[in-house]
């Protein structure tokens, strides 16, 4: 079996020391030829700035297919389309289009008066300018705003239907989760190789576990077990790199051909997971003039 095309998620710097990060990140996962790499927003848009910075570096410092996220988030549709005409004049051709998540405080996201009500309302604008390849969040677990059975399945629908060419999943734990989702999708009329999995390695288990919960993302019993073992042992980086490679051998096993990694700008797990799954690097990165 040949290897998979995989793509990496970062996030903006906001510190001298998350910059070097960051940058390291690049520099480590550049030479494994993502698809793309995609540079995500703060809650409720509050690294807009820095997202739209670390963007354009990216793409013009290291010759990379940057996806640059994008929300609803306390941003009038003028005020966002002024960024996604920037992101254009700065050769960026993809966006992620996300509603985003409510600012910290927030109990549930409010639009703005003046903004994009929903996703879909940002997908159809960004299809009309017909400048960006425009990818969009899938949840296999229900989101925690979910309206019931289906619900999600029907809203991702309607973001294809508005525009959008691909879906990244949220991070799931178990491959199962994402075939019976990949099959609603299908039933539904959506084309399952448009669904890309979200991975997610496990270097620190509690704050991952914390992120499961708010994010509705099911947490099986037996994965807590583990790495209540592997953190008495100190081995949960070594846990969390076993799972996510034979979570990504089960969904190759079942056909699935594209990964994306949430790197949270910690390279290391994600390239040996890569290189574990046959993606190997092309040479040295060299940075664009």
């Amino acid at each position: 079996m040949s290897a998979p095309r995989v793509s990496f998620e970062f996030f903006p710097p906001q510190s001298l020391e998350a910059s070097f990060r960051l940058w390291e990140t690049v520099q480590a996962l550049a030479p494994l030829k993502p698809g793309f790499v995609s540079v995500t927003y703060g809650a409720g848009g509050t690294t807009r700035k820095l997202t739209h910075d670390a963007v354009e570096t990216i793409h013009k410092h290291y010759g990379l297919n940057v996806a640059a996220h994008l929300t609803c988030v306390e941003a009038t549709r003028a005020e966002t389309m002024e960024i996604v005409e920037s992101y254009a004049e700065a050769g960026v051709t993809e966006i992620v289009a996300l509603r985003g998540d409510p600012p910290k405080g927030h109990g549930s996201f409010t639009p703005h008066p003046d903004g994009f009500a929903n996703s879909c309302e940002l997908v159809a604008a960004l299809a009309e300018t017909g400048k960006f390849k425009i990818r969009v969040g899938a949840y296999p677990d229900p989101h925690p705003e979910s309206k019931g059975p289906g619900s999600d399945v029907r809203w991702l629908k309607k973001k294809f239907e508005a525009g959008a060419s691909s879906a990244i999943t949220q991070f799931f734990f178990e491959a199962e989760t994402f075939f019976r989702f990949r099959d609603e999708c299908e039933a539904e009329g959506i084309d399952g190789s448009k669904i890309i999995p979200g991975i997610l390695p496990i270097e620190k288990w509690a704050g991952v576990r914390r992120f499961a919960e708010r994010c509705g993302a099911h947490i099986p019993t037996w994965v807590d077990d583990a790495f209540e073992k592997a953190q008495r042992d100190g081995r949960e980086a070594l846990l969390g790199q076993a799972m996510a490679t034979e979570l990504c051998s089960q969904l190759m096993d079942g056909g699935v051909r594209d990964f994306h990694f949430y790197t949270l700008n910690k390279p290391h797990l994600t390239r040996d997971i890569c290189h574990a799954l046959g993606v190997q690097p092309e040479g040295h990165l060299e940075k664009v003039a």
